[in-house]
Protein backbone atom coordinates (compact mmCIF):
# COMPACT_ATOMS: atom_id res chain seq x y z
CA UNK A 1 0.00 0.00 0.00
CA UNK A 2 1.31 3.24 -1.12
CA UNK A 3 -0.01 5.69 1.33
CA UNK A 4 0.53 6.87 4.61
CA UNK A 5 -1.92 8.44 7.22
CA UNK A 6 -1.32 11.79 8.51
CA UNK A 7 -2.58 12.55 11.35
CA UNK A 8 -5.38 14.56 12.73
CA UNK A 9 -4.22 18.40 14.50
CA UNK A 10 -0.66 18.06 12.07
CA UNK A 11 -1.09 19.94 8.84
CA UNK A 12 2.19 20.21 7.66
CA UNK A 13 4.39 17.14 6.61
CA UNK A 14 8.32 16.27 5.71
CA UNK A 15 8.01 13.37 3.10
CA UNK A 16 10.33 11.17 1.26
CA UNK A 17 9.51 9.38 -2.27
CA UNK A 18 12.13 7.01 -2.99
CA UNK A 19 12.78 5.19 -6.48
CA UNK A 20 12.72 1.24 -6.40
CA UNK A 21 16.28 -0.08 -5.23
CA UNK A 22 17.30 3.57 -4.97
CA UNK A 23 18.15 3.76 -8.95
CA UNK A 24 19.82 7.06 -10.15
CA UNK A 25 16.96 7.76 -12.27
CA UNK A 26 16.96 11.95 -11.99
CA UNK A 27 20.48 12.24 -13.27
CA UNK A 28 18.92 13.49 -16.50
CA UNK A 29 16.82 16.70 -17.09
CA UNK A 30 13.80 14.91 -18.71
CA UNK A 31 12.87 12.91 -15.49
CA UNK A 32 13.65 15.48 -13.16
CA UNK A 33 10.88 17.76 -15.39
CA UNK A 34 8.29 14.77 -14.52
CA UNK A 35 8.56 15.81 -10.89
CA UNK A 36 8.39 19.53 -11.59
CA UNK A 37 5.57 19.85 -14.15
CA UNK A 38 3.59 16.95 -11.85
CA UNK A 39 4.37 19.08 -8.58
CA UNK A 40 3.32 22.37 -10.59
CA UNK A 41 0.19 20.80 -11.37
CA UNK A 42 -0.53 19.60 -7.91
CA UNK A 43 -0.10 23.16 -6.59
CA UNK A 44 -2.44 24.78 -9.22
CA UNK A 45 -4.67 22.29 -9.37
CA UNK A 46 -4.73 19.99 -6.03
CA UNK A 47 -4.11 22.55 -3.76
CA UNK A 48 -1.02 21.46 -2.53
CA UNK A 49 1.59 23.59 -1.11
CA UNK A 50 5.09 22.83 -1.32
CA UNK A 51 7.47 25.30 1.56
CA UNK A 52 10.45 22.97 0.90
CA UNK A 53 12.00 20.62 -2.06
CA UNK A 54 15.31 18.59 -2.99
CA UNK A 55 14.78 16.21 -6.03
CA UNK A 56 18.17 13.83 -5.58
CA UNK A 57 19.46 11.17 -8.21
CA UNK A 58 17.27 8.77 -6.76
CA UNK A 59 14.51 10.59 -4.54
CA UNK A 60 13.06 13.59 -3.34
CA UNK A 61 12.19 15.45 -0.19
CA UNK A 62 9.46 17.94 0.17
CA UNK A 63 7.57 19.74 3.33
CA UNK A 64 4.01 20.09 2.48
CA UNK A 65 0.84 20.88 3.37
CA UNK A 66 -2.42 21.66 1.54
CA UNK A 67 -3.99 25.26 1.20
CA UNK A 68 -6.79 24.97 3.52
CA UNK A 69 -4.90 22.37 5.74
CA UNK A 70 -7.10 19.73 4.67
CA UNK A 71 -4.97 16.31 5.65
CA UNK A 72 -7.63 14.23 3.57
CA UNK A 73 -7.28 16.33 0.47
CA UNK A 74 -3.17 16.44 0.84
CA UNK A 75 -3.36 12.83 1.05
CA UNK A 76 -5.00 12.91 -2.07
CA UNK A 77 -2.77 14.70 -3.68
CA UNK A 78 0.41 13.18 -2.95
CA UNK A 79 -1.53 9.59 -4.00
CA UNK A 80 -2.12 11.09 -7.42
CA UNK A 81 1.56 12.45 -7.34
CA UNK A 82 3.32 9.41 -6.99
CA UNK A 83 0.57 7.71 -9.48
CA UNK A 84 0.81 10.31 -11.95
CA UNK A 85 4.45 10.40 -11.74
CA UNK A 86 4.81 6.48 -11.69
CA UNK A 87 3.62 5.56 -14.86
CA UNK A 88 5.30 8.62 -16.58
CA UNK A 89 8.97 8.00 -14.85
CA UNK A 90 8.18 3.79 -15.83
CA UNK A 91 7.49 5.18 -19.35
CA UNK A 92 10.82 7.06 -19.33
CA UNK A 93 12.87 4.67 -17.85
CA UNK A 94 11.75 1.95 -20.21
CA UNK A 95 11.70 4.28 -23.70
CA UNK A 96 15.67 5.84 -22.72
CA UNK A 97 17.13 4.05 -19.69
CA UNK A 98 19.18 0.57 -20.06
CA UNK A 99 17.26 -2.55 -20.23
CA UNK A 100 18.62 -3.71 -16.39
CA UNK A 101 16.92 -0.51 -14.87
CA UNK A 102 13.97 -1.24 -17.08
CA UNK A 103 13.85 -4.89 -15.52
CA UNK A 104 13.94 -3.73 -12.29
CA UNK A 105 10.72 -1.64 -12.35
CA UNK A 106 8.98 -4.82 -14.05
CA UNK A 107 10.31 -7.64 -11.63
CA UNK A 108 7.65 -7.08 -8.36
CA UNK A 109 4.81 -8.95 -8.66
CA UNK A 110 1.70 -6.25 -8.41
CA UNK A 111 -2.08 -6.91 -8.91
CA UNK A 112 -2.58 -3.33 -10.07
CA UNK A 113 -0.08 -2.34 -12.05
CA UNK A 114 3.13 -4.17 -14.09
CA UNK A 115 5.69 -1.64 -13.47
CA UNK A 116 6.39 -0.27 -10.26
CA UNK A 117 8.85 3.21 -9.74
CA UNK A 118 8.54 4.26 -6.25
CA UNK A 119 9.39 1.85 -3.35
CA UNK A 120 6.17 1.22 -1.00
CA UNK A 121 4.99 3.25 1.15
CA UNK A 122 6.12 6.99 1.78
CA UNK A 123 7.92 8.52 4.86
CA UNK A 124 6.24 11.01 6.96
CA UNK A 125 6.91 13.17 9.62
CA UNK A 126 4.18 15.76 10.53
CA UNK A 127 6.44 19.01 11.88
CA UNK A 128 5.02 19.33 15.28
CA UNK A 129 7.78 22.27 16.40
CA UNK A 130 9.50 25.01 15.12
CA UNK A 131 12.81 23.56 15.70
CA UNK A 132 11.29 20.14 13.77
CA UNK A 133 10.61 22.09 11.19
CA UNK A 134 13.72 23.67 10.90
CA UNK A 135 15.94 20.24 11.07
CA UNK A 136 13.72 19.39 8.53
CA UNK A 137 14.39 22.24 6.10
CA UNK A 138 18.27 22.46 7.15
CA UNK A 139 18.55 18.68 5.97
CA UNK A 140 16.34 19.11 2.53
CA UNK A 141 18.71 22.12 1.63
CA UNK A 142 21.86 20.72 2.69
CA UNK A 143 21.61 17.32 1.11
CA UNK A 144 23.03 18.19 -2.09
CA UNK A 145 26.58 19.65 -0.32
CA UNK A 146 26.31 17.00 2.21
CA UNK A 147 26.68 14.26 -0.89
CA UNK A 148 29.04 16.60 -2.39
CA UNK A 149 27.05 17.59 -5.75
CA UNK A 150 27.45 21.13 -4.93
CA UNK A 151 29.55 23.66 -2.45
CA UNK A 152 26.72 25.15 -1.59
CA UNK A 153 22.97 24.83 -1.01
CA UNK A 154 21.45 27.45 -3.05
CA UNK A 155 23.52 25.92 -6.46
CA UNK A 156 21.32 22.65 -6.47
CA UNK A 157 18.88 23.24 -9.37
CA UNK A 158 16.53 21.41 -8.29
CA UNK A 159 15.98 22.71 -4.57
CA UNK A 160 14.13 25.31 -3.03
CA UNK A 161 17.22 26.14 -1.24
CA UNK A 162 17.99 29.00 -3.82
CA UNK A 163 14.31 30.94 -3.00
CA UNK A 164 14.83 30.51 1.21
CA UNK A 165 18.71 31.74 1.24
CA UNK A 166 18.58 34.12 -1.68
CA UNK A 167 15.06 35.01 -2.74
CA UNK A 168 15.50 33.22 -6.12
CA UNK A 169 12.28 31.99 -7.52
CA UNK A 170 13.43 28.36 -9.34
CA UNK A 171 11.52 25.83 -11.39
CA UNK A 172 8.86 24.88 -8.46
CA UNK A 173 6.68 27.87 -6.38
CA UNK A 174 7.51 27.25 -2.85
CA UNK A 175 5.18 29.25 -0.26
CA UNK A 176 5.42 30.11 3.60
CA UNK A 177 3.25 27.85 5.66
CA UNK A 178 0.32 30.00 7.02
CA UNK A 179 -3.37 30.29 6.43
CA UNK A 180 -4.83 31.16 3.40
CA UNK A 181 -6.77 34.21 5.97
CA UNK A 182 -3.18 35.80 6.56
Amino acid sequence: MDRYNLIDGIYVYYITFIILDWLPVFVNPEPTQILVESMRFCIKEKGMRIHAYVIMPNHIHMIVFDRKFDNAHLQQALAAYRKYTGRRLADYIENNLSESLALVIRSKELEDRDRQVWQPGWHAEGLVSESFWMQKMNYIHEKPVRKGYVRLPEQWQYSSAGYWLNGVVGDVSVVPIQSEEE
